[in-house]
C-alpha cells in the first residue's frame, strides 16, 4: 500500500528542498544591491524591477544547476518499480522520500529529472550560443567593415542558410541517418575552430609590438583552445575532464550552424554603421590596421546589442531543446532535459495532468527570465 504526503506537505517539501538555491540568492541580492554601484552593468539591472526578477530567474536555475545533487532528492534515472505512474506526493518505501511531483511511466522522479535537467539546459543553451556568437562574429565584422566582395560572398552564404526551413534544418542534422556519418564531426571541426582565431586576432592587433606578451598569449590560446578543440571534436581529452556525446555534439552543431548567420547579420550591421563613426576615422589616421579597428574600435561599441541578442537567442536555444527532446530528436531517450521530460509526462495526461507541468514550467521561467534581462540590458544599452 503506498502512503502518500498531503498538499501542503509537498508544497513545503519543494520549497525545502531549494533551501541552498534561497540562500545562494539572498546572499548574490544582498552583495549586488550593497556593491551595485560598483558592478557597471551588472550593477545597473538592479534598477529596476524587470532586471532585477530576470537576474533573480536566471540565477535561480543556475543555483538549482550547481546544487542539484543536494535539491533532487533521487537519481533522474533510478527506477522505483512500485512508484510507476505515481500521483504526486506518492512515499518510497524503502527511502521514505517523497515523489514530490509524482512519477513517470517508467517509474522516475519526476521533480529529480526536473532539476537535473537544468544542468543540460544550461551547458549546452550557453555554450552552443556563445560560439554561434564567436563564429558570426568573426565572419560579420571583415563583411560589414570592407563591403564589396567579402560582404557579397558571405552575405549570400548566410543568406543560404536563413532560408532554410529552421525546423526541417534542426531535423536533418540531429536525425539518426546523420548521426552515423561524419558530418557532425566535420561540421563541428570548422565550426569550433573560430573561437581560436578570434582570440589569436584579438591578442595579435593589440600587442604585436610587446612580442613576449604576444608570444605568452598566443601560446596559451593555442594551448587552451587546442585542449577544449580535441575535447569537443574528437573527444579526446587526455585529461578526461571535456567531453561530449555524438547526441550532445549534434544539438551543438546545429544550433552554431542555424543561430550563426543571425549573428552575422546583426554584427554586419552593426560595424556597417559603427565604421562611419569619428572615432573609427581618428584611429584609421593613426595608421591602425582594419583588425584593430574591428576588434577594438568597432566591436566594444556593438557589445550593447549583441549581449541583448545572446541573451534572447540562449532563450530561443532552450526552446529548441525542449523541442527537439519532445519529438525524440534531441539527448538519449534517458536524458532528463526538459523537453524529454514534457515528452514523457505528456502521455500521463489521461490519468492526470500534473506530471508534464514541472518541466513545462520550467522551461517557461527560465525563458522568461532571459527574456526580463534581455530587456533590461537593452533599457540600459539605449540610455548608455
Amino acid at each position: 500500500m503506498i502512503e502518500f504526503i498531503s498538499p501542503l506537505e509537498i508544497v513545503m517539501g519543494v520549497l525545502w528542498r531549494f533551501w541552498p538555491v534561497w540562500l545562494s540568492l539572498a546572499l548574490v541580492l544582498f552583495l549586488s544591491l550593497r556593491f551595485r554601484d560598483r558592478l557597471g552593468l551588472y550593477g545597473h539591472l538592479f534598477d529596476t524591477g524587470v532586471g532585477v526578477a530576470g537576474v533573480m530567474i536566471c540565477l535561480f536555475w543556475l543555483f538549482t544547476a550547481i546544487f542539484a545533487d543536494i535539491v533532487a532528492p533521487f537519481d533522474p534515472l533510478k527506477q522505483i518499480a512500485v512508484l510507476k505512474s505515481a500521483l504526486p506526493g506518492a512515499i518510497d518505501p524503502e527511502s521514505g522520500q517523497a515523489f514530490l511531483f509524482g512519477g513517470d511511466r517508467l517509474a522516475r522522479d519526476v521533480f529529480s529529472r526536473m532539476i537535473y535537467g537544468s544542468q543540460i539546459v544550461l551547458v549546452i543553451a550557453p555554450a552552443a550560443t556563445m560560439f554561434a556568437l564567436m563564429v558570426g562574429t568573426t565572419l560579420g565584422l571583415p563583411a560589414g567593415y570592407y563591403g564589396g566582395r567579402v560582404d557579397a560572398v558571405l552575405s549570400f552564404l548566410a543568406n543560404l542558410v536563413l532560408a532554410f526551413p529552421v525546423i526541417l534544418l534542426f531535423y536533418l542534422l540531429v536525425t539518426p541517418g546523420i548521426r552515423e556519418t561524419s558530418i557532425p564531426q566535420w561540421l563541428a571541426g570548422f565550426f569550433f575552430i573560430f573561437p581560436i582565431i578570434l582570440f589569436c586576432t584579438l591578442f595579435y592587433t593589440r600587442f604585436n609590438e610587446r612580442r613576449g606578451l604576444l608570444a605568452l598569449q598566443i601560446g596559451l590560446t593555442l594551448l587552451i583552445g587546442g585542449w577544449i578543440y580535441i575535447g569537443l571534436v574528437f573527444n579526446a581529452d587526455p585529461f578526461g575532464i571535456i567531453s561530449i556525446t555524438p547526441n550532445q555534439l549534434n544539438i551543438f552543431v546545429a544550433v552554431v550552424f542555424a543561430s550563426a548567420p543571425g549573428v552575422f547579420r546583426i554584427v554586419r550591421g552593426l560595424v556597417m554603421d559603427i565604421k562611419t563613426r569619428d572615432y573609427v576615422a581618428a584611429a584609421q589616421t593613426r595608421g591602425e590596421g582594419p583588425w584593430y579597428i574591428m576588434l577594438w574600435e568597432v566591436l566594444p561599441n556593438a557589445r550593447g546589442p549583441l549581449i541583448v541578442d545572446a541573451c534572447l537567442r540562449i532563450g530561443y536555444t532552450t526552446i529548441l531543446l525542449g523541442t527537439l527532446g519532445y519529438f525524440g530528436l534531441g539527448l538519449a531517450p534517458e536524458s532528463p532535459d526538459w523537453g524529454t521530460g514534457i515528452k514523457e509526462s505528456s502521455r500521463l495526461l489521461r490519468a492526470y495532468i500534473h506530471p508534464a507541468l514541472p518541466p513545462v514550467f520550467a522551461l517557461m521561467s527560465f525563458v522568461l527570465g532571459l527574456n526580463l534581462l534581455a530587456d533590461a540590458l537593452r533599457e540600459q544599452s539605449l540610455k548608455d
